[in-house]
């Protein structure tokens, strides 16, 4: 969401956005070249038709055998010319249709990749509803501003170059020098109000877009709102900014009343002036009938769209500044970029090493310090520690969400900085610990971790989490529909799809990342052995709070403050009598002041 006032700089920012559009329009250049020559075509023929109606007029006022033949002629032309100017705008459309909507098509796909290519900070900060919003706005924007080039600004342009160019060649100056001082008055007049009446678009955009992410923001987190109640809280904040909408909209709307009829002053007055001076002409005889007819058809022709320039001028600004947002946001650097010709990562046998590794979110907040730990192929290491201690940072980076700021992470000694981030990716399955589901079907969620995977690796994939059962007991089974981020399942049932899905990716690395924690003590169980069954195929890293969970794990990392403070097996913990020791204990309590 991007809130400005009108700056001499946002006059750079349309002009560089303008050329940044001409990438999506360069696919098509033929059909818009054509376009291009159907418009000029038809302005041609348009402003024919007042030039036609003037012969006609003198013909008509003429005598002899020229009134019985001429007259069939130029009607004939003038019907023509009408048919012609209609031909050419249609086919000027049609061409031009596929231009438009392609790149449209071409500017969100490429926002949507730009978005999948942002760092995990981005996303985390992000509101979503704003950026819904400014990217419809957005996209929007491109259709609209080549509508208004093409069906407005453009053609007007043409046909005022045309009627200019016959008002000086065949008439005095004083018509093209009223039609002229008219129209510059007109524009300048536009211009200045619009460019005051800016700061207003501005304020309705943003405050649209805080608008619309309240919303949206309240509508995912319905839960919460209905566990502490706050349904009038969340409307009465929504109603809040839209008030302040409705109020700048006002003003808005006033301002472009005042507009509106300042444009409309200027057209009277040199509509007025140009046609005292056409109707002394005649009265002189320095002009015929026909003259005059031609030069009124020809303000009508041109003043009537020019009557619309200021829309059209109105609209091209605010279309400007909806497509800034769009373009700003392609704009907004990658974090984290593979390095230049990076290698992918060949991973032989998916052995993990972290090597004095130093991490933080923010340089004053530190996270890591000088972490260093193996996880041999094949292995199942665990990490644990009390909340904050910088488990979950430790998968993050694996998964290259955020670079190290000191040491390297290194899979079969290749530098994971300095290979593809897909393919670093691709060699790496995740459980995490809120899995978020798509609102389509059980299926299509299982998939996910493998697009080709056949029925068979489907459903062994299923069993191996043990869920097959519970979607073999739904009334529409694999179609199962499981909603939108997954709330029509439990968490335990959330989980166990998230599992089967980093089963079914059959990667080489397998992190869980509290993958168990809201999961029924027997499920637990069968998922632990489930984890076995899959260690000979998968280096595992396992994330855990509850230590029940990993005392059979070849290695035990027990985390605190960002660094690793003890290691080795459940019993050897046991053993050294320090802190998993202590946190057993706790635990164990807690396990038995829990049951009945």
């Amino acid at each position: 969401m991007i809130n400005r006032t009108e700056r001499p700089e946002d006059n750079r920012r349309d002009w560089h956005n303008l050329q940044s559009m001409l990438p999506f329009l360069w696919e098509y250049r033929g059909r818009a070249l054509f376009a291009l020559a159907c418009l000029i075509a038809s302005k041609a023929a348009n402003v024919g038709v007042p030039v036609m109606l003037k012969d006609i007029v003198d013909a008509l006022d003429g005598k002899g055998e020229q009134l019985l033949v001429l007259p069939v002629i130029l009607l004939l032309g003038y019907g023509a010319l009408r048919l012609a100017s209609a031909l050419f705008n249609e086919l000027r459309d049609t061409v031009f249709a596929r231009v438009r909507y392609h790149a449209m098509r071409k500017l969100s796909a490429r926002v949507l990749e730009h978005l999948h290519n942002l760092s995990l900070r981005f996303h985390l900060e992000r509101k979503t509803g704003a950026i819904s919003r400014d990217l419809e706005r957005g996209t929007r924007s491109v259709s609209t501003l080549m509508n208004f080039m093409v069906f407005s600004i453009i053609p007007i342009t043409v046909e005022f170059s045309l009627v200019a160019l016959i008002l000086l060649k065949d008439y005095s100056p004083v018509f093209a020098v009223v039609t002229f001082a008219t129209v510059a008055v007109y524009v300048l007049f536009t211009i200045k109000i619009t460019e005051w009446r800016m700061d207003h678009r501005h304020e309705m955009n943003r405050l649209d877009s805080q608008s619309g992410n309240q919303a949206v923001d309240s509508l995912i987190n319905y839960e919460t709102v209905k566990y502490f109640n706050n349904e009038k809280l969340e409307i009465d904040r929504y109603d809040a900014t839209l008030g302040q909408w409705e109020d700048v909209a006002v003003k808005s709307q006033t301002s472009m009343s005042l507009l509106n009829f300042g444009q409309a002053s200027i057209i009277a007055i040199g509509v007025t002036i140009i046609m005292f001076f056409a109707a002394n002409a005649v009265v002189s005889g320095e002009m015929g009938i026909g003259d005059l007819v031609m030069v009124n058809a020809f303000l009508l022709q041109l003043f009537l769209p020019l009557g619309t320039l200021g829309i059209v001028y109105r609209q091209v600004k605010y279309t400007l500044a909806d497509m800034d947002m769009v373009f700003r946001l392609l704009e907004t650097e990658q974090e984290v970029k593979d390095a230049a010709n990076a290698p992918e990562l060949q991973v032989r046998e998916g052995a993990i090493r972290f090597e004095a590794v130093d991490f933080a979110y923010q340089p004053e907040r530190p996270i890591l310090h000088s972490v260093s730990f193996s996880v041999p192929a094949g292995k199942i290491v665990a990490v644990v520690g009390h909340s904050g201690a910088g488990k979950s940072t430790l998968s993050r980076l694996l998964y290259r969400f955020y670079d190290v700021t000191g040491g390297c992470i290194l899979i079969d000694g290749q530098d994971i900085a300095q290979v593809t981030q897909a393919s670093l990716r691709k060699a790496i399955g995740i459980v995490p610990q809120d899995t978020v589901l798509f609102n389509d079907t059980i299926r299509y969620n299982l998939l996910y971790g493998n697009p080709q995977a056949s029925q068979a690796e489907l459903e062994k994939a299923a069993d191996m989490a043990h869920i097959r059962r519970f979607i073999d007991s739904l009334p529409d089974g694999w179609e199962t529909v499981v909603g939108e981020r997954g709330l029509k399942l439990s968490g335990g049932e959330k989980q166990r799809v998230a599992i089967a899905r980093a089963i079914l990716k059959q990667p080489p690395i397998l992190i869980f990342d509290e993958a168990t924690s809201s999961l029924d003590s027997a499920t637990e169980q069968a998922i632990q052995q489930t984890l076995h069954e899959v260690a000979g195929h998968h280096t595992t890293l396992m994330i855990a709070h509850r230590l029940s969970t990993v005392v059979d794990a070849d290695l035990i990392l027990v985390m605190d403050g960002g660094k690793v403070v003890e290691q080795g097996t459940h019993n050897e913990l046991l053993a050294l009598r320090g802190q998993y020791q202590h946190m057993w204990e706790l635990q164990a309590r807690d396990e038995e002041a829990e049951m009945p």
